[in-house]
């Protein structure tokens, strides 16, 4: 029996932290419905007020994800694999525009669409080990179409971005952490834990200031220096007034943790 979109995407919410996991055995490849599925978590998570953060994950110990279905990419329509390339942007984007703050979780290969998919997180938490990375698409005689060329680029630099998408090889996790594309690296089985214990930790601070930290590193990223400080003090000048800025600087005088609520 094939999959349903509630066991191939599923959604668990603890302590202000989301885990989106996926399952779609053997290699968590999608297709329109997986991008379907992957797109309502995302808006589901994004539209409710005790989620801050959340771990996209997998739940293979063999891959993140290996991108489109090959096999039903090949078998469909221009028309049908357009339709899901376009899903799958809109995927990604709802990511990067929410205020949650998302984190990918790779213990295995991501390839092709699952790389872009984790390139669409803020951050990339991964485990030590022999699995690849890499965006592979120019050896189906494509590139990729998710914003690969672009998210690659202002995470590794031109040079090398040009390097990987020109040959499609893949690459070790190790090296992805020494460009700067992996953020943090841990032992396998520490990487859930260690993950969690992060994710919690930022959970567990100011809504506000966090969603507008997010949007002025995302939004200024792409301004000029002179737009980007505008775009900064904006949203910095909004947070004063907060209940939020006012726990915090009482929870500093007194020498106790701050107890925020996202007000």
């Amino acid at each position: 029996m094939a999959p349903n979109a509630e066991t191939v995407v599923s959604v668990s919410v603890a302590r202000g932290v989301a885990q989106i996991t996926l399952n779609r055995p053997p290699a968590n490849a999608y297709n329109l419905s997986v991008q379907q599925a992957l797109y309502d978590a995302v808006r589901d998570v994004d539209q409710r007020d005790d989620i801050l953060v959340a771990v996209l994950r997998s739940a293979s110990d063999r891959f993140f994800c290996a991108g489109a279905d090959i096999k039903e990419f090949q078998s469909n329509s221009v028309a049908d694999n357009q339709a899901m390339v376009e899903q799958a942007r809109r995927t990604l984007a709802a990511m990067e525009c929410s205020g949650v703050f998302f984190i990918a979780q790779i213990g295995g290969h991501a390839l092709g669409g699952g790389l872009e998919l984790a390139m669409a997180c803020d951050v990339r938490f991964a485990a030590r080990g022999s699995y690849r990375l890499g965006l592979t698409e120019i050896k189906l005689g494509l590139i990729p179409g998710n914003g690969g060329t672009q998210r690659l680029t202002r995470l590794v630099g031109m040079p090398r971005a040009l390097e990987l998408l020109a040959s499609g090889d893949p690459f070790g996790v190790e090296e992805a952490a020494q460009w700067g594309l992996i953020n943090r690296l841990y032992e396998p089985d520490a990487l859930e834990s260690e993950t969690m214990a992060y994710a919690q930790q930022v959970a567990a601070g100011p809504a506000l200031a966090l969603a507008a930290s997010k949007r002025a590193v995302r939004d200024g990223g792409e301004l000029p220096l002179a737009e980007g400080l505008a775009r900064e003090q904006a949203l910095a000048d909004g947070l004063y007034d907060t209940q939020d800025a006012e726990e915090g600087f009482q929870a500093f005088l007194e020498k106790r943790p701050p107890q925020f609520t996202g007000r």
